[in-house]
C-alpha cells in the first residue's frame, strides 16, 4: 500500500501493480504544507479521493477519514464515510481505531462501506499521546491494541493498519487476526507494508526513521525546474520549434 493524493500518481502507483493506494490524511503533512495532520477538512479529503480514484484502474481506493469526520455522531460519521463511496469512487474508508470505533464499524460494514483499522500510533491523537511516539511498548498497552485488533475484526474490519509499534507486538497481532495487517514502523512481519509516497519516492526533505527513498524525485524535479530557469534566462527557450509564425497576419 502507498499513499497517493492526485489522479497522476495515482495511475503511477497503480500502473506499478500497487494493491492499494491510501489517499491519507498525510496529505496535510505530505502536500498541503500543515505541520500535523488535523487541519484535513472533509472537503478536502473528498477531493483528493476523486481525484485518486479518477487515476486508478485495479488498486483498491481506500479514502483515509480526517478529524472529526466520525465519532461524533453516529449518522454522520456513516454520512461522511459513505460519501467517500458514493460520490468520489473510494472502494473503502479507513478510521483510526479506538474503542469508540467498534460499533462504528460494525455498523458501516453492515451497510455495505468496507472499513479498514488502524491501530498502534494515531497521527489524529498527537496532542493526546504526546508526540509521533512508539507504542505498546508496555504489556498493558500491548494487550490494550491485541483486544482493539480483535475486536475491530469481530466488528467486520477488512484489514488493520499496525503503526510505529514494536516488532514483535505487530507479529503477535498478525498472528492473531485472521484479516491482512498492513504495518508502517512495524517490523517486517505484518502481511503488507504502507509508506506516505513522498517518503517513498524522495519527494520529502526528511523521512521518519521507519521509512526509505526508494528514489530522488526531489533532486530530479530541482534539476528540471533549475534547467527550465536557467533556459529562460539565457532565452535558449521557447525555441522556434516551439512556437507558430502566421504568414497571413497583417501586423
Amino acid at each position: 500500500m502507498l499513499t497517493a493524493y492526485d489522479a497522476v500518481t495515482a495511475s503511477i502507483v497503480d500502473d506499478t501493480g500497487v494493491d492499494v493506494i491510501l489517499v491519507g490524511d498525510s496529505m496535510g503533512n505530505a502536500v498541503l504544507g500543515h505541520d500535523d495532520t488535523l487541519p484535513v477538512t472533509l472537503d478536502e479529503m473528498a477531493s483528493r479521493v476523486g481525484a485518486v480514484a479518477r487515476g486508478a484502474d485495479d488498486a483498491l481506493v481506500v479514502a483515509d477519514m480526517p478529524f472529526l469526520s466520525f465519532g461524533a455522531d453516529e449518522s454522520e460519521s456513516i454520512q461522511n464515510c459513505g460519501r467517500m463511496l458514493k460520490e468520489e469512487g473510494a472502494n473503502a474508508i479507513k478510521l483510526e481505531s479506538g474503542p469508540h470505533t467498534v460499533e462504528l464499524t460494525e455498523r458501516l460494514t453492515e451497510l455495505g462501506i468496507p472499513t479498514m483499522a488502524h491501530l498502534g500510533l494515531t497521527p489524529q491523537r498527537v496532542n493526546q499521546v504526546g508526540g509521533y511516539t512508539r507504542q505498546g511498548t508496555t504489556d498493558e498497552a500491548a494487550a490494550e491494541i491485541r483486544e482493539l485488533a480483535r475486536a475491530h475484526e469481530e466488528a467486520g474490519a477488512f484489514s488493520l493498519v499496525l503503526e510505529h509499534v514494536p516488532s514483535n507486538l505487530a507479529a503477535a497481532v498478525t498472528d492473531d487476526l485472521e484479516i491482512p495487517t498492513i504495518g508502517i514502523g512495524a517490523g517486517p512481519d505484518t502481511d503488507g507494508q504502507v509508506l506516505v509516497i513522498t517518503d517513498a519516492v524522495g519527494l520529502s526533505e526528511e523521512v521518519p526513521p521507519f521509512a526509505e527513498r526508494f528514489g530522488d524525485v526531489r533532486g530530479e524535479m530541482e534539476r528540471a525546474v533549475a534547467a527550465y530557469r536557467d533556459a529562460v534566462v539565457d532565452g535558449s527557450f521557447p525555441g522556434p520549434e516551439h512556437g507558430h509564425v502566421e504568414d497571413d497576419l497583417d501586423l
